[in-house]
C-alpha cells in the first residue's frame, strides 16, 4: 500500500478553492451594509445589517471561476507579491556578501572559552532576524558552523539546533515587523503593521527569555553530565562526524561591517516607516521634515513628492529594500551582472511565496464572488453574541494552531484567513491587531515543531537528530509558550 504523502501548500490551497466553490452552491449568498473606517479608510461590514440575497441574485461559482481564482487573487495582491519578491532579492544580495555569516563567526571566535554566552547572544540575534524579516531558511547555513563549536565545548548537537531553530522560531512567533507574517496579515486586515507593535514586542521579549532559559538549562545539564544528553548514544559518532569538519572562518572585513550596517538601518527605516506617527500619536516630525525639504528651492522639486515616514506601505517598503540592495551591491563592489543575477536568484527563492499569496487570495475571491463571505461572517456574528472578547481572542489563537499545521506558510495562512477573521474581530469588539497577533503567535508556535516545516526537518537532518527526539526535547517549551501567549493576549484584550 502506497504511503500517504501530505500535498504541497499549492495543491492544498487550490483544493480549498474547489471546496469553497462547491460550497457556494449550498451556502446561500448574502450581503452586509458597509461603512468606511475613519482610521484605515477601509470598507467594513456593519454588524446587524446582514441580509440574504434573493434566488435570482445568487452567484454560485463554477469551473471557470475556480480556474481564474488564483489569477484574480494574484491581481488583488500584486503589491504584496512584488514586495515579497524584492525582499527575496534583497536577502539574496546580503547573503551573497557573507556579512551575516562573518558576523556570527566573529561572535563565536570572540567568545572562545565562554561558549555558554553564545546561547543568549545568538538566540537574541536569530530572534531579531525572525522578528524583523522572518528568518527561517537562511538559518540552515549556520548549523554546520555552530554544531562543531558547541560539541567541542562539551555540549551536544541538540543544543546547537535549539539555539538556532528556537531562537529564529521565537523571533517569528513574536514577529514585530516581519513582512511575511505581520505585514501581509496587516495588509489583508486593512490596518497598519504598526498597530499592536507594543504587544508583539512584549510577547517577543517574554517568550525569548523563557526560550533562552530553557536552552541554557539543558546545555548546562549536558555539559555537567554528558550522559543526560537526549542524544548521548550518538556522542562518539557525532564527535567523529562534526569535529573532523573545517568550517570556513569568514573575515569580518570593513565592507561586511558596512553591509551589516545598511542591513540594520534598512529595517530601522522600515519600522519607522510603518508606525503611524501622526495618525496615532500626533507626532508630526516626519511630515514637518518633508514639508521643509519641499520648500527648499530646486531641492524640493529634485527630491519629488516624498512620503513621510509613518505613511509608508508596501509600495514604499518595496522601494526601500530595492534601493538598499543597490547600495549593498555598490559597497561590496558586486558589479552590474553579479548584482542582477544575485538579486534575481534571491527573488526566485521567494517566488513560491508570491504564488502562494495569489492562490490563497483566490480563496477570498471565490468566497466574495459567491456571497459566502458575508454569510460566514453572519454565522460568526451570531456565535460571537455568546462569547466575550477575551474568549474570542483565545479561541482565535487555538483556531490557528491546527490551521498552521495544514498551511505552514505564514503568508498563505494570512491571506487565507484574515479577510474572514478581521471582520469577525470587529463584531466581537476586539482590535484587528489582536487577531493578527494571535495568528502569528499560533503559527510561530506550530512552526517550532511541525514536520511540515522544511526548515526544522532540514536542520535535524544536518544535526543527525531524530524528529522524535527533538519533539521530546521541546514539547514542554511549546506548551509553556502557548500558555504564556494566551495569558498575554487575554490581558491585552481586557485593557484594550
Amino acid at each position: 500500500m502506497k504511503k500517504f504523502k501530505m500535498p504541497t501548500a499549492y495543491t492544498l490551497l487550490f483544493l480549498i478553492i474547489v471546496v469553497i466553490a462547491a460550497l457556494t452552491w449550498i451556502v446561500p449568498g448574502g450581503k452586509y451594509d458597509t461603512k468606511v473606517d475613519k482610521a484605515t479608510q477601509q470598507e467594513i461590514p456593519v454588524a446587524g445589517t446582514y441580509h440574504q440575497l434573493s434566488v435570482d441574485k445568487q452567484t454560485p461559482q463554477g469551473i471557470w471561476e475556480v480556474v481564474n481564482a488564483p489569477i484574480n487573487g494574484f491581481f488583488d495582491a500584486v503589491d504584496i507579491a512584488l514586495f515579497v519578491l524584492v525582499i527575496g532579492g534583497f536577502l539574496g544580495v546580503v547573503m551573497k556578501t557573507g556579512a551575516i555569516d562573518a558576523g556570527i563567526t566573529r561572535v563565536i571566535r570572540k567568545l572562545n572559552g565562554r561558549e555558554q554566552w553564545l546561547i543568549p547572544i545568538l538566540m537574541t540575534l536569530f530572534a531579531i532576524g525572525g522578528t524583523t524579516y522572518g528568518m527561517a531558511e537562511e538559518t540552515i547555513a549556520f548549523y554546520p558552523i555552530l554544531i562543531p563549536v558547541l560539541i567541542a565545548a562539551g555540549y551536544d548537537a541538540l543544543t546547537a539546533v535549539s539555539i538556532i531553530a528556537l531562537g529564529a522560531g521565537i523571533g517569528v512567533l513574536g514577529s514585530t515587523v516581519n513582512p511575511f507574517a505581520t505585514g501581509i496579515a496587516s495588509g489583508f486586515a486593512g490596518i497598519s503593521i504598526g498597530d499592536g507593535l507594543g504587544l508583539r514586542i512584549i510577547i517577543l521579549i517574554v517568550t525569548l527569555i523563557v526560550g533562552i532559559l530553557f536552552v541554557m538549562r539543558y546545555a548546562k545539564k549536558v555539559k555537567a553530565n554528558p550522559s543526560t544528553s537526549l542524544i548521548a548514544d550518538m556522542k562518539e559518532e557525532n564527535e567523529k562526524q562534526f569535529l573532523s569538519q573545517n568550517t570556513e572562518d569568514l573575515e569580518f572585513t570593513g565592507r561586511r561591517k558596512a553591509v551589516l550596517s545598511v542591513f540594520g538601518i534598512t529595517f530601522v527605516i522600515m519600522i519607522l516607516g510603518v508606525i503611524p506617527w501622526a495618525a496615532k500619536f500626533n507626532i508630526t516630525i516626519f511630515e514637518d521634515l518633508v514639508n521643509a525639504l519641499g520648500k527648499i528651492p530646486f531641492v524640493g522639486k529634485l527630491l519629488g513628492n516624498l512620503v513621510p515616514l509613518g505613511d509608508w506601505w508596501f509600495g514604499e517598503l518595496t522601494m526601500l529594500f530595492l534601493v538598499s540592495s543597490i547600495i549593498i551591491a555598490f559597497i561590496y563592489k558586486m558589479g552590474d551582472e553579479n548584482f542582477t543575477s544575485t538579486f534575481i536568484n534571491g527573488a526566485r527563492d521567494l517566488l513560491g511565496v508570491a504564488i502562494i499569496i495569489g492562490i490563497s487570495r483566490g480563496i477570498t475571491v471565490v468566497m466574495n464572488a459567491g456571497g459566502m463571505t458575508a454569510t460566514v461572517l453572519h454565522w460568526g456574528e451570531g456565535a460571537l453574541e455568546q462569547l466575550g472578547s477575551v474568549l474570542f481572542t483565545n479561541l482565535s489563537f487555538l483556531f490557528y494552531l491546527p490551521l498552521s499545521f495544514l498551511v505552514p506558510s505564514t503568508s498563505g495562512l494570512a491571506t487565507l484567513s484574515m479577510p474572514i477573521m478581521a471582520p469577525l474581530a470587529d463584531f466581537a469588539h476586539v482590535g484587528r491587531d489582536l487577531v493578527i497577533t494571535a495568528y502569528q503567535s499560533a503559527s510561530g508556535v506550530v512552526n517550532l515543531v511541525t514536520p511540515t516545516s522544511a526548515v526544522i526537518m532540514g536542520a535535524l537532518a544536518i544535526a543527525r537528530i531524530p524528529y522524535s527526539t527533538y519533539l521530546k526535547h521541546v514539547w514542554k517549551l511549546v506548551v509553556a509558550l502557548s500558555v504564556i501567549i494566551m495569558v498575554i493576549l487575554s490581558v491585552a484584550t481586557i485593557i484594550s
